[in-house]
């Protein structure tokens, strides 16, 4: 009998838990450590495109994750007047959940605990290297066939084996929080509103809470400060004044910068998650590209099951996935400038633009390549 397989995976994120999930469902040993005295997610909802609910099923990860989860038939982009610039629909084939966060986050643990994965919590890991070994904030060495970093945006595991080639720490600011639901709320619809380089993001989340993010440059106090200035919020979306009504004060407060990576392996490790593509969250595709890379990443493997091969397989999923996480991050980093750095003697002609260019097949595929991959090793 073949001897099983090991793991050991810093960061229980969504990334981390996918990767645990997915790596133990295939009858690898799977140690999983999180920093925090707890598993905790923070943040309000979340967008699930469809390459997330694939993996999703394929995790059996699905039903519990999106339970509360709304259906979202249609993504607008909008004016503050409200005034429609641009529409994306989806449907049965091409979906688009909208969770709780910590629906997701909880469906994933439940998941990582069905599968004996061994979480441990207030256990950071500080290094990692080639040959295998995950080192501890404790000084111990951990060995194991894999070690992935899959510790955020500001990576230590990545920093110490000199992975990181860009890290942009962004002009702008993006704040997350939960508002009442109201029966009069639309329920299957997201609405983005801009105002000049402000946006206010209306998500249906569940049938008690709704989400909302607001993107502001880093220059402009009264957006971009807790506690939210509800007034100045109501001042630039009049339309949306209900949901500002509602807001509380505080919120999850984040600069919205980017990652990119000279490598996402090296021998025996690898880096998945914020950790190698961190990106603005303009397109929700942040999560979906990070699961699609674990389940990438687990086919592999298997195609191989051999220990030894471990590090050519991870150079030959990081060239087979990097193409698609480069391009949501480029997509990402298109649609923020255009929201948030379009120059402001142009302003009027932004909604014409706009209009035209979202009725295109270019901008339209552009925009969802990330949500609607298919993971490796999805069957119907």
């Amino acid at each position: 009998m073949m001897k099983a397989r090991t793991a050991e995976i810093a960061g229980a994120g969504l990334a981390g838990l996918v990767m645990a999930a997915a790596l133990a469902q295939k009858g690898w040993r799977v140690v999983l450590h999180e920093r925090s005295p707890e598993l905790r997610m923070f943040g309000a909802g979340i967008w699930v495109w469809e390459s997330g609910l694939k993996v999703l099923e394929m995790l059996g990860a699905f039903e519990q994750a999106t339970r509360r989860a709304r259906i979202i038939q249609e993504w607008r982009v909008a004016d503050e007047t409200g005034d429609v610039l641009a529409s994306i629909e989806f449907d049965s084939g091409a979906r688009l959940y909208l969770p709780l966060r910590e629906d997701l986050y909880d469906a994933l643990i439940a998941r990582c605990v069905d599968l004996r994965v061994e979480l441990r919590t207030s256990s950071e890991a500080v290094a990692m290297r080639p040959d295998g070994t995950l080192v501890m904030a404790s000084g111990e060495e951990r060995k194991a066939d894999l070690v992935v970093a899959a510790d955020g945006v500001n990576s230590k595991l990545r920093d110490s084996v000199g992975a990181t080639r860009l890290r942009d720490y962004g002009l702008e600011v993006g704040i997350r929080l939960l508002i009442d639901q109201r029966p009069s709320d639309p329920t299957d619809v997201v609405t983005e509103y801009w105002n000049g380089p402000l946006r206010l993001l209306y998500n249906p989340c569940s049938d008690t809470k709704n989400y909302i993010f607001l993107g502001a440059p880093l220059e402009d106090e009264r957006a971009n400060t807790l506690p939210i200035d509800r007034d100045y919020w109501a001042e630039k979306f009049p339309v949306a004044a209900d949901y500002v009504a509602r807001f509380e004060v505080d919120g999850r407060w984040d600069r919205i910068g980017a990652v990119r990576c000279s490598s996402w392996s090296n021998g025996r490790t690898a880096i998945i998650g914020d950790a190698a593509h961190g990106l603005p969250p303009n397109l929700g595709q942040q999560a979906m590209t990070a699961f699609v890379n674990a389940m990438a990443m687990v086919a592999l493997l298997e195609e191989s099951n051999n220990p030894d091969d471990i590090p050519n397989v991870l150079a030959r999923w990081e060239r087979q996935q990097k193409p698609l996480a480069n391009h949501v991050q480029e997509w990402s980093y298109i649609y923020g400038i255009v929201v948030a750095h379009w120059p402001a003697s142009l302003m009027s002609l932004r909604g014409d633009a706009l209009r035209f260019l979202s009725s295109t097949k270019w901008l339209r595929e552009g925009i969802t390549r990330g949500g609607f991959a298919v993971p490796p090793g999805y069957r119907k």
